[in-house]
């Protein structure tokens, strides 16, 4: 049985029928829209492959890499040409079933619309493939949005010394000379009358004066450490989602929607 997995490699790939004889090669294949499984591909034949024809997959198989169909080489041949650039209508689908499940051909009564039973109660019937059921899954994508934590970047914490000037002001004292000249009293008349009467003499005094004098000292000033905090906001996710829709296609007694090819 051919799969979606079988795709990729259907494309190109050698057409054979019942007897093994080459029919021609595998031009594109249609997937049935519900199930995603294909179901028909078209077949080149011709000296430059430029005649194409349908061919059902529901019976064939892979042999030696290339695609091996239950039809002879004629009856492929001579299917109804329908065009290969659109999709296929209900009516062709009909048409090509009718085709190659005719009487005394391969697989001959498997594609109707419906079927009645016993009890009167019409079934539907999967025109991609073999019956599953009287419903179709219908399904569609959602999404699932969460986080993950990644690194943004780093901050370290680092001192260094940088040299300024600061000026100060501070006091400073110094001594000057000042001549002060007293009159001979009693009370001094005997120091004055102490040494000779005429002499040369010399006194000194010593002059002092305050110098600014700067010590350092390294005194600690404060404490500084890196911390971390969590700021959350919101941020819009835009993405695409698809999802399955159902549609009633012809009559009210029929149903199913054809592939479209790729």
């Amino acid at each position: 049985m051919i799969s979606e997995q079988n795709i990729g490699s259907l494309i190109g790939s050698t057409v054979t029928d019942s007897d093994g004889d080459k029919i021609g090669t595998v031009g594109q294949v249609y997937l049935d829209p519900d199930t995603g499984r294909p179901n028909w591909v078209t077949v080149k034949t011709g000296l430059f492959g430029t005649s194409e024809t349908f061919v059902p997959l529901e019976q064939a198989d892979e042999a030696g890499g290339g695609l091996r169909v239950p039809f002879d080489k004629a009856t492929v041949k001579d299917a109804p040409r329908i065009d290969t650039d659109g999709e296929l209508s209900q009516a062709e689908e009909d048409n090509l079933y009718a085709y190659y499940h005719g009487p005394g051909r391969a697989g001959s009564g498997e594609h109707s619309h419906g079927t009645t039973g016993a009890s009167g109660t019409t079934t539907g019937h999967d025109t991609s493939g073999p019956n599953t059921d009287d419903a179709i899954t219908r399904s569609e994508e959602r999404l699932h949005v969460g986080t993950e934590r990644e690194e943004t970047g780093r901050a370290r914490l680092r001192k260094y010394v940088v040299t300024e000037n600061q000026d100060v002001t501070v006091p400073v004292s110094h001594e000057e000379v000042r001549l002060e000249r007293e009159p001979i009293t009693d009370a001094n008349v005997g120091k004055a009358m102490s040494g000779p009467d005429l002499s040369e003499e010399e006194h000194e005094v010593v002059l002092t004066e305050e110098r600014p004098v700067v010590q350092k000292e390294t005194v600690p000033v404060e404490r500084v450490r890196l911390d971390k905090e969590t700021v959350t906001e919101n941020e819009r996710v835009n993405a695409e989602v698809r999802k399955e829709e159902v549609e009633l296609d012809g009559d009210a007694g029929t149903s199913g929607r054809t592939g479209s090819g790729i």
